[in-house]
């Protein structure tokens, strides 16, 4: 893959969508078995799978965001719940493949854009790369995965460099990443270089891994944090107690 600072569009060629549903949760695949994201149908705006409710971790550090954007859209679950959960805040999805956002609105609910939804087609190379994007996001969410959904399509310094440039000095971005794969420490590395404080959690079990990277480094009050987690539990029923008992537990072992 040629560095991202040619901001050339890749030629996209997109997999077939495929559907799958089991004990009432609904699953999209992109031809292969690998699963890109899934919908418990009788809760959709919920968050189902655990490591992308570890994507949410950046709320114990930023309560009230103003601009929260999501590359790689999946079946929108992030997307939807930031949407519920956060009602003056523009919530923006950026998705190289159009037919992810039909099937996204057709078969997991995803809203129609509206005042504060905004679900972009296009290469998320090219939108953290547009100057209108400094340092005017509060949270970048990443997840961008191919087919076989082992390792990010985009992945080098320049790309996460322009992410950092995009967040205000406070902001913070989640990124998945699969910790049993080569492209894990070099995605690491790449974190590294533009981010001034960066953790991996814990591996779940789906072997997702998911990085909090801070543009700066924070202030870690657990006390704080775990009165704040207290919050989130109970308005969101997220598991934000395993998550400062995750940072913990990381910043501990250095």
């Amino acid at each position: 893959m040629k560095p991202s600072t040619t901001h050339k569009k890749r030629a996209p060629k997109f997999e077939p969508i495929t559907l799958s549903e089991q004990d009432g949760v609904r699953y999209l695949h992109f031809g292969t078995e690998w699963v890109q994201g899934a919908m418990r149908i009788r809760r959709p705006y919920s968050i189902e799978l655990e490591y992308a409710q570890q994507m949410m971790a950046w709320m114990l550090f930023i309560e009230q965001p103003q601009h929260i954007v999501q590359l790689g859209l999946g079946t929108g679950a992030l997307t939807k719940f930031c949407y519920r959960e956060y009602p003056e805040a523009q919530i923006t999805a950026v998705e190289l493949n159009p037919n992810v956002i039909e099937v996204c609105r057709s078969m997991f609910r995803l809203p129609v854009n509206d005042d504060r939804l905004n679900v972009i087609q296009q290469d998320a190379d090219l939108f953290v790369n547009e100057l209108q994007h400094r340092r005017r996001l509060d949270v970048l969410q990443i997840d961008l995965y191919d087919a076989t959904a082992r390792g990010p399509v985009l992945d080098t310094p320049e790309f996460y460099r322009a992410c950092a440039q995009c967040l205000r000095s406070t902001g913070i971005a989640t990124i998945n990443l699969f910790g049993d794969h080569p492209s894990f420490k070099k995605n690491i590395a790449a974190i590294h270089t533009a981010f001034d404080h960066v953790l991996a959690l814990p591996e779940v079990h789906q072997g997702n891994i998911v990085v909090i990277a801070f543009k700066s480094a924070p202030a870690f009050d657990f006390a704080n944090l775990y009165q704040r987690a207290t919050t989130i539990r109970v308005t969101t029923k997220l598991p934000a107690h395993a998550w400062v008992n995750d940072i913990k537990t990381v910043l501990e072992a250095g």
